[in-house]
């Protein structure tokens, strides 16, 4: 069943090896109140990107340790944080999940 994210921020990070990334999600949600919503491989690379749901604070804070542990391990591709997803941007979300 999947989980109801509506009023939650998204906390998105992709690095530039799936080790780092299970790494960085591991430290990240141990530092906050984060769930994570998923970790998509990239096909063409061996890199990923992973999706984190909380309270702004949480994701904020989540993120920062996500980026500070994985800095030793590998590139950091890109990050953000959107605080309020619009409806249409959880669409787009969800559509890249799995893909």
């Amino acid at each position: 069943m999947a989980k109801n994210y509506d009023g939650m921020a998204v906390g998105v990070f992709e690095l530039d090896n799936l080790v780092a990334c299970f790494v960085a999600l591991d430290a990240a949600s141990k530092a906050a109140n984060v769930t994570i919503q998923s970790v998509e491989r990239n096909r063409l690379k061996s890199g990923a990107c992973v999706k984190m749901r909380g309270s702004v604070s949480d994701v904020n804070a989540a993120m920062e340790v996500a980026l500070e542990t994985a800095k030793p391990l590998g590139k950091i591709v890109s990050h953000t944080v959107i605080a309020a997803p619009t409806a249409d941007t959880e669409v787009a979300i969800k559509m890249t999940i799995n893909k």
